[in-house]
């Protein structure tokens, strides 16, 4: 499949997880690719990489001009990087609200803010950004991530309306739980690693974690030409957490 031919994207957060299986497929389909991260070291060709911190704007300003120059252009931007926290509205004191929200929310305003001069010069423009499950679901011990991905919902609608008459589309993925590095940390973190998976996989009813390449797959339909008249829109790849509510098994 080659519906990307000829596009330039942008993904941040590139080097691993949802990102880096996002980078990979555009590539795969055609796109020339630039990975913005903070340690995209272990970006390899046909993909580029330049060193970003989305929590500095003159960082993303200055990354986000040099790939549009190395690239001859931008026509979609992936706004993938994130961190996640832990806890109840108790738990994370001012300064995590304020590094969570930052990278998580502003991070997305600084990059797209940085590449929309460089998406009105596209016929074919599209920004994906990577909210969560935890913006439409009440999830335990999420209270912070889940401010965090709320605002990036309304963000992503907020930017379609301000931006479809430019002929730029705006949508976000909410992934439930993804098969990631940094929940492979988290489980790590647990007392019981395995019963903490074992729970996590029981909350989708798939009865499995989302694997990073389906993630991506949705990704790259939003931000596809095939998909040009989908925008405002937020695709669920939850494993059905989000709307379907199964009656337990009973044991027989």
């Amino acid at each position: 499949m080659s519906d990307f031919e000829g596009l330039k994207a942008l993904v941040t957060g590139g080097a691993s997880g949802i990102g880096r299986a996002t980078a990979d497929l555009l590539a795969a389909r055609g796109a020339q690719v630039t990975v913005l991260d903070l340690d995209p070291s272990t970006v390899t060709k046909p993909l580029l990489a330049r060193r970003a911190d989305v929590t500095d704007d003159a960082s993303v300003r200055a990354a986000v001009e040099a790939a549009a120059a190395e690239m001859g252009g931008l026509d979609i931007l992936v706004n993938n990087a994130g961190i996640g926290a832990q806890g109840t509205v108790e738990d994370n004191d001012d300064a995590q609200w304020t590094r969570v929200l930052d990278v998580n929310v502003l991070g997305m305003v600084r990059t797209a803010r940085a590449a929309l001069p460089h998406l009105r010069g596209s016929q074919r423009a599209a920004i994906v950004n990577t909210c969560s499950i935890a913006a439409t679901a009440g999830l335990p011990q999420r209270a912070l991530y889940s401010a965090s991905k709320g605002a990036v919902l309304s963000l992503t609608l907020a930017m379609a309306a301000d931006h479809v008459r430019e002929g730029i589309r705006v949508n976000c993925v909410n992934p439930g739980t993804v098969d990631t590095p940094w929940v492979g940390r988290l489980l790590d973190a647990a007392d019981d690693p395995a019963a903490e998976r074992a729970a996590l996989e029981a909350r989708q009813p798939t009865g499995r974690l989302v694997a990073a390449g389906e993630v991506a797959a949705a990704i790259c339909y939003l931000a596809s030409p095939l998909a040009g008249a989908t925008t405002g829109t937020a695709l669920a790849v939850d494993g059905g957490m989000q709307g379907l509510r199964l009656r337990p098994v009973m044991p027989s």
